[in-house]
């Protein structure tokens, strides 16, 4: 029996690029922490509201239709006009809103009474211009000065917002309206007379404006937007998509498909074409580095365009100076950008920020990716500098202290304290609940370390430069043993969280260790005991491994990093036992997550949810405030099909080649993968006992049935024979 459980609010969510409109199923916008139309970090609208003749409209159904368009049907309350009561029902209500450089609402009303109608519908919008982090704490402070006009000529009412040198505008356009609007009262008021089965229609255009591009106006779809087919193609190869007998399984790839189409971000400001993925919807719809770079690494065997577009983009915003109040150092990948007030203003320091550790050890790992499914080594020439001052920086300021082992600290008044991907403040406590000093060395930034040099080693090994490669591959080895001298925990069978300031072991058994897993980094010989611990009861809840073990006195199920269950991160744990050969555990992961999946409602994974154990009949619990849709929770999807499959691939010197290593366990009995992207084109595949078929080929890669010979634990083969490790991304 499955349960298809909502997750988050029941509201209505539409999005495209860096433009999100967040309503109650009504369509209604009343200024709560979730609702609004939001773009560029500011909230352009925070109420919407409609009446027909003083009396709300009544709900009868509402849904998105794609990811940047949704519908409401509604009708009339009992009403009258001066001819007398118009009963209930007697008016068809339609609004459709679609999303693009602004926002086109198509309102379309019916009368469906047997007289003739007087209407008067009036539309109230109210624009805070809050910025996004005001939101989300809901605690809105306006800071500046608002101002709202209605040219009768243009039909446009205008809304500004100046403080200092931040300047927001919204042009609320009344467009092919069937009366002539006027504005009274806060309100757009259009005055009907409809016959019996006569239609009245409106569009109104949101565009927002923002204080560098005062003069131009977004431009929107057409009326009926909605009704509109989507294009055929827009010149991209086919998304990829997969056939199987696994329903479940179909769906959340299907889902996971859609939410990453809904979450392509490009910015025209900074070069049309380039395209990241967002991190999340609403809060999360910008640049992150942490975020972007794991998508493109989960999500690289469908979208490497994601992955081209982090190494651009963040690549561009590499720092190159020394700026402590942003966390800022020469080399260091961003965490991330934001455009709101707070940011241009200075209140906050996202100009970029980069208080993160890791984004810039994954950036030279995305690199290998990259290169890796594209065979083109000319990404390698393009972004080598971006990679090489990345490496300067995990050997200089990435180990603080100097002992080899890589460390962060906040220097900033307003920086993270936590700067891995478990960046809640409370994410990294002692075994006595104690929150860790700083700074601290967690154990999977030691494994990204160690992957990075490796994948470097052999991409200098590519390009002839033989003595750099024996260096970064000398200094893994260095670090591999240091590593494992230092970090295990013997008694657990697991591996220290970190060292924290005072050079402590931070003794919590957390899901971190099964990050090492991934990177290469455990000694095969200890493999088997942390696969073991971490499928113990205290940290597998029955959909996923959770955060940290419910042993700990810092656990909770309903926290952000301590207890929760997250599905990337349950998608990375699952490749490394994978890597190191333990497929039913592999499975286990990925059948917990599809369980949930199954249960969830539109076989979506959120960010996160609740970790609290799993019990038949049951259901996974939500965490209040997860992002949905979210690109790390969408890409997972792709990564553990991947997993499964065993699919991954490498380039060197003798040419590109796709590796299939199937260990498909009975619940997925086949599996047919369609346009696989790889080299210049894309591959079709069909896995099905055991054998792998070929259906079409156009990448230009081989393909092997069976694994690469692949590097797990210590890396003694010399750089110019490692094959590329198996990535968490379609690896």
């Amino acid at each position: 029996m499955t349960f298809p459980v909502q997750v988050g609010p029941s509201i209505v969510t539409i999005n495209r690029d860096d433009r999100v409109v967040v309503c109650q199923p009504d369509g209604r916008i009343v200024g709560t922490a979730e609702d609004g139309f939001f773009t560029r970090d500011t909230r352009f609208i925070s109420g919407w509201a409609m009446s027909v003749n003083g009396r709300p409209p009544v709900l009868l159904n509402s849904a998105p239709i794609r990811f940047f368009s949704a519908r409401f049907e509604l009708t009339n309350e009992r009403i009258v006009d001066t001819m007398g009561p118009i009963e209930r029902q007697s008016i068809a209500i339609r609004l459709d809103r679609t999303v693009a450089g602004g926002v086109h609402e198509d309102l379309d009303i019916v009368n469906y009474a047997r007289r003739r109608v007087g209407l008067t519908i009036e539309i109230e919008i109210a624009s805070d211009f809050a910025d996004i982090f005001d939101v989300k704490a809901n605690e809105i402070v306006r800071r500046g000065q608002l101002n709202t006009r209605w040219f009768r000529s243009r039909r446009e009412l205008r809304t500004t917002y100046v403080n200092g040198e931040f300047m927001r505008e919204l042009i609320i356009a009344v467009e092919r309206a069937g009366s002539q609007p006027q504005y009274a009262n806060g309100r757009l008021v259009f005055d009907i007379q409809l016959a019996p089965k006569d239609v009245w229609h409106a569009c109104l255009k949101w565009l927002p404006v923002t204080g560098t591009h005062l003069a131009r106006r977004p431009v929107t779809m057409g009326c009926n937007a909605v009704d509109v087919p989507p294009a055929a193609s827009d010149g991209r190869l086919p998304a990829m998509r997969i056939d199987t007998p696994n329903e479940t399984v179909r769906r959340a790839w299907d889902q996971a498909v859609r939410d990453l189409e809904s979450l392509r971000l490009e910015d025209p400001r900074f070069e049309r074409g380039v395209v990241i993925p967002a991190a999340g919807v609403p809060w999360f719809v910008t640049l992150f580095g942490r975020d972007t770079l794991t998508v493109s690494m989960q999500a690289i065997s469908g979208y490497p365009e994601f992955a081209s577009g982090a190494l651009r983009r963040l690549g561009a915003l590499q720092a190159n100076d020394d700026d402590p109040e942003r966390d800022m150092e020469p080399g260091k990948i961003p965490h991330e950008i934001r455009h709101g007030e707070l940011a241009q203003l200075g209140i906050l320091p996202f100009t970029p920020y980069y208080g993160t550790h890791d984004a810039t050890t994954l950036y030279v790992i995305v690199l290998s990716y990259l290169f890796d499914w594209l065979g083109d080594p000319a990404v390698v020439e393009r972004y080598l500098p971006n990679v090489e001052a990345a490496m300067r920086w995990i050997d200089t300021y990435g180990d603080r202290d100097g002992d080899g082992f890589q460390e962060y600290a906040t220097r900033s008044s307003r920086g993270y304290y936590n700067q891995g991907w478990k960046d809640a403040g409370d994410a990294i406590p002692h075994t006595d609940g104690a929150l860790a000093p700083l700074p601290i060395a967690l154990c999977e930034h030691q494994g990204y370390v160690y992957d990075a040099k490796l994948r470097l080693a052999r991409l200098y090994d590519y390009l002839g430069r033989s003595a750099d490669s024996r260096r970064l591959h000398q200094q893994a080895l260095e670090l591999y043993d240091r590593f494992n001298e230092t970090f295990w925990w013997p008694e657990e069978g697991t591996y220290i969280l970190g060292l924290d300031g005072a050079k402590q072991p931070i003794r919590s058994v957390a899901s971190n260790a099964g990050h090492l897993l991934q990177s290469g980094i455990v000694p095969p010989e200890r493999s088997a005991q942390l696969v073991a611990r971490l499928m113990r009861d205290d940290m597998w809840s029955g959909w996923g491994v959770r955060t940290l073990s419910s042993d700990r006195v810092a656990h909770s199920p309903f926290s952000y990093h301590t207890g929760s269950v997250w599905p990337h991160d349950n998608a990375v744990i699952a490749g490394g036992f994978r890597r190191y050969g333990h497929q039913a555990e592999a499975a286990t992961v990925a059948k917990g997550m599809f369980d949930a999946v199954e249960r969830l409602a539109m076989h979506r994974l959120p960010e996160l949810f609740a970790g609290l154990p799993r019990s038949a009949p049951s259901f996974p619990v939500q965490y209040l405030g997860a992002n949905v849709p979210q690109a790390w929770a969408a890409s997972a999807v792709l990564r553990l099909v991947a997993v499964l499959a065993g699919i991954h691939a490498t380039t060197d010197r003798s040419g590109s080649r796709l590796y299939v290593d199937p260990a498909l366990p009975g619940w997925l009995p086949a599996l047919a993968i369609h346009d696989l992207r790889a080299g210049r084109g894309s591959v079709s595949l069909e896995i099905r006992d055991g054998a792998v078929s070929v259906l079409r080929n156009t990448s230009g890669f081989e393909v092997v049935h069976g694994g690469a010979p692949r590097v797990a634990g210590r890396a003694d083969t010399p750089a110019a024979t490692l094959p590329s490790a198996p990535a968490p991304a379609g690896r």
